[in-house]
């Protein structure tokens, strides 16, 4: 599945949809600034997969700073069998531009 760009994911959020996204970034960084979604930082991933459980195959968009520990989350949810994620494209900082 494609990443995800920061205009094709704040005109999806500007038409009301509400796509499952994913914060992978630390707990100091979500608190400075989030865009919602489920918090969940990369090194609990593997413990909390449980709660992803039930969108297997649902798109699910995996954000962090910068894109690069999403890009891992990525990784390891595809490796776990989710069958569309999508890592949002230079991450919150892209976002903020």
């Amino acid at each position: 599945m494609n990443d995800i760009t920061v205009t094709e994911l704040k005109e999806r959020l500007a038409k009301g949809e509400k796509p499952l996204i994913v914060d992978v970034r630390e707990d100091w960084e979500y608190q400075e600034q989030n865009i919602g979604g489920l918090h969940i930082p990369l090194g609990s991933l593997p413990d909390k997969l449980d709660e992803l459980e039930d969108h297997k195959n649902d798109e699910i968009i995996v954000h962090c700073r910068s894109g690069a520990r999403s890009a891992s989350a990525k990784a390891f949810l595809q490796q776990q069998g989710f069958t569309n994620v999508r890592n949002l494209v230079g991450g919150i900082l892209a976002y903020n531009g």
